[in-house]
C-alpha cells in the first residue's frame, strides 16, 4: 500500500538529481562525484539511527507540501524545481555563491549545507544566516580499527594533488619521496582516481601511517577514512583556495584548509615544503600516541552526522 503520510520527527524525504557524468550505479574508482558520497553517507547515517528514508519519492512530498525535503546534487537539481516543501539544500549544488546569489530568496529554500569552516565563511558573505556547518559521517563499521594490523609499509601516501602537477609534483611529491628513502622508510604512493575502494583499504591495514597530499578539501572524505582506520596523517594544508576558477570570484586569495576536520589527536600538519622533515620526524616518533579513531567517533561519526543534519531538517516543522 502506498505510503501517503509521514511521522514527524522520524520520515525523512530526500532527494538527488544525477547525470551520467556525476554518478554510475556500480562506481570502483574513489573519484565518485562528491555530492553522491554525501549521499549516500547521510542516507546511511540517517538509518543507522532509526530515521526512515524516503528516495525521490515527488508523490509522498505532494501530498504532503509543508512537509520538508532534503535536496542533494549539482546545479541541474535547481531550474525547474517545482516541489512546494521547505528545502534544505546540498551539500554540493555551487562551488561558489555568487553562481547564483538570488538562490536563498526563494522562500522554499531555508538552509544551505556547507561541509567545512572555510567554505561557509565563502558562502556567508552571500547567502547569510542561511548557511549550514555538516560534516557526512564515516562508518567505523565500514571503515574498522587497522593499527594493529600486520604492516608491510611504513606510510602510505595518498596523492591527491589536482592543479598544475607538472609543477606541484616536483616541488613537493619527489622531496617527499627522496627525504622517505634517505630515511629508509618504505612507502606505497595511491593516486587518487586510480584506486578502488578495496584498494585503499588494503592500502591502509598495512600501513602505519599516511601522507596526505591535497590542495584543498570541502570535506575530505578519504583522509577521515583513514583517520578512522585509526591511521595517523601528516598533511600537506598551504591555506588557500587553488582552484584555478577562484579569481572569477574573488580579487583576494581565499583561504581554505586540506583537512577541515582536524586535530592534534589526528596527526601533523606542514605549510611549505622545507617544513616537511622536522615535521615529519616529529611526527613519526609521536606516532603511537595519535589517537584518531577517537577523534572521528566524537566529532566524525555517523549518530553525530544525522544529529545535526535532523536538527535543521526537523526545525522546519511550520513548513
Amino acid at each position: 500500500m502506498e505510503k501517503s503520510s509521514l511521522k514527524w520527527g522520524k520520515d525523512v524525504l530526500l532527494f538527488y538529481v544525477k547525470h551520467k557524468w556525476d554518478y554510475t550505479e556500480n562506481y570502483s574508482k574513489r573519484s565518485i562525484s562528491g555530492f553522491m558520497a554525501w549521499y549516500k553517507l547521510l542516507k546511511q547515517s540517517l538509518e543507522e539511527n532509526g530515521y526512515i528514508v524516503h528516495e525521490n519519492d515527488y508523490g509522498l512530498a505532494k501530498k504532503n507540501p509543508n512537509y520538508p525535503i532534503g535536496l542533494i546534487g549539482t546545479p541541474v537539481a535547481i531550474p525547474g524545481w517545482d516541489l512546494p516543501n521547505p528545502v534544505i539544500l546540498g551539500p554540493s549544488m555551487y562551488d561558489n555563491p555568487l553562481i547564483n546569489p538570488d538562490l536563498m530568496k526563494d522562500r522554499r529554500f531555508r538552509y544551505y549545507i556547507l561541509t567545512c569552516d572555510w567554505l561557509k565563511k565563502v558562502f556567508e558573505k552571500v547567502y547569510g544566516n542561511k548557511c549550514i556547518l555538516w560534516y557526512a559521517g564515516i562508518s567505523d563499521k565500514d571503515w574498522v580499527d587497522v593499527k594493529n594490523y600486520k604492516k608491510k609499509y611504513d606510510i602510505l601516501i595518498y596523492n591527491k594533488i589536482r592543479w598544475g602537477k607538472e609543477q606541484t609534483l616536483p616541488l613537493f611529491y619527489e622531496p617527499i619521496i627522496k627525504y622517505l628513502n634517505n630515511k629508509n622508510i618504505n612507502y606505497i604512493t595511491l593516486n587518487y582516481g586510480d584506486i578502488t575502494h578495496k584498494e585503499y583499504k588494503d592500502a591502509l591495514k598495512k600501513s602505519r601511517g599516511m601522507i596526505f597530499l591535497c590542495e584543498h578539501e570541502t570535506q575530505g572524505i578519504a583522509y577521515q577514512e583513514a583517520l578512522m582506520s585509526n591511521i595517523p596523517i601528516i598533511a600537506w594544508d598551504h591555506g588557500w583556495w587553488t582552484d584555478p576558477v577562484w579569481p572569477a570570484y574573488s580579487t583576494k586569495p581565499i583561504k581554505a584548509s586540506s583537512v577541515p576536520l582536524f586535530s592534534p589527536m589526528c596527526g601533523e600538519k606542514f605549510e611549505m615544503i622545507k617544513d616537511f622533515p622536522d615535521t615529519f620526524d616529529f611526527f613519526w616518533k609521536n606516532l603511537l600516541n595519535y589517537k584518531p579513531r577517537k577523534f572521528m567517533q566524537k566529532e566524525g561519526s555517523f549518530k553525530k552526522s544525522a544529529d545535526t543534519y535532523t536538527k535543521f531538517y526537523f526545525s522546519l516543522k511550520n513548513g
